[in-house]
């Protein structure tokens, strides 16, 4: 029997992007679904298409910046379904632009959707699944952003590697329930979240001093984004994977692996006698 079997699947940001990749992966494996997202019209055709495909799709409109709409989607789910087993908490937004310029509307929106969406998630349905006693998993979207800090990324920087903190903390609290938690944190992906900021925000995600670019990856030494682009579909089957393994860190992209050795040697290296010495 495969794990994923009549298993009921909540996915915020689930008409687009890795949202609607995921809504996919699971359906293959045999799950019902649950998909939120803000934009209706798009929520509509993601439905249809996995209704086509032969899933069980209940498509609810959801605000995540809004806690009473996140807990208007669980008790919508569990009324529907009776229970929920897989959360991923995964609408987001990329804001781009240097500190200097940030303005405190960008700092606003930024958090509402990637750290406080994820963070009303966590409490509109962790009590739940506790509860039901049925074990589960929970991810939550962060990004490479959300290890490794970039220049001109600052607020999704800060946004993402607060959802890797309450994440790698979720992580421990779960475990005597028998709950799964993972992180994704990806690098670039062909994804329009660019477009999804622009109409989600009413402006350009670009900063006035950031030339049009993808969306936030990884950097390398100095800082700049690296890598290569991968397809949503690919990180949707990835997120599936690290279900299946309870992974904690769903990682995307091979060149993953040496930036954050890099990260890790340059604060082992501050323990050195001529770095720690006062």
């Amino acid at each position: 029997m495969d794990a994923f079997r009549d298993r009921i699947a909540v996915i915020t940001g689930a008409a687009s992007g890795i949202g609607r990749a995921m809504a996919g992966a699971f359906a293959r494996r045999g799950a019902r679904l649950v998909l939120a997202d803000i934009n209706e019209e798009s929520l509509a055709q993601a439905e249809k298409e996995l209704a086509a495909s032969g899933a069980t799709v209940l498509p609810v409109h959801c605000d995540v910046t809004r806690r009473e709409s996140v807990v208007a989607l669980a008790d919508r789910a569990c009324d529907h379904y009776g229970r929920v087993h897989v959360v991923c908490n995964n609408a987001g937004v990329a804001v781009l632009g240097t500190l200097a310029d940030a303005t405190p509307a960008d700092w606003e929106a930024t958090m509402a959707i990637n750290f406080w969406g994820v963070a009303y998630g966590v409490d509109a349905f962790l009590p739940r699944l506790i509860a039901q006693g049925e074990g589960g998993h929970i991810v939550n979207t962060a990004s490479m952003a959300g290890l490794v800090g970039m220049e001109g990324f600052g607020i999704y920087c800060a946004s993402k590697f607060a959802v890797v903190g309450l994440t790698e903390s979720l992580h421990r609290e779960c475990r005597p329930h028998d709950i799964g938690v993972s992180v994704l944190c990806p690098m670039i992906v062909a994804t329009n979240i660019a477009e999804n900021t622009r109409r989600v925000l009413g402006r350009s995600p670009l900063g006035p001093t950031v030339a049009a670019a993808p969306a936030p990856t990884a950097a390398d030494g100095a800082g700049r984004p690296r890598g290569g682009v991968v397809t949503a579909d690919e990180v949707g089957e990835r997120v599936v994977v690290g279900i299946d393994r309870r992974d904690l860190y769903i990682f995307t992209h091979p060149e993953q692996r040496d930036i954050l050795r890099r990260r890790a040697s340059r604060q082992d290296a501050m323990f050195e006698d001529d770095s720690w010495s006062i």
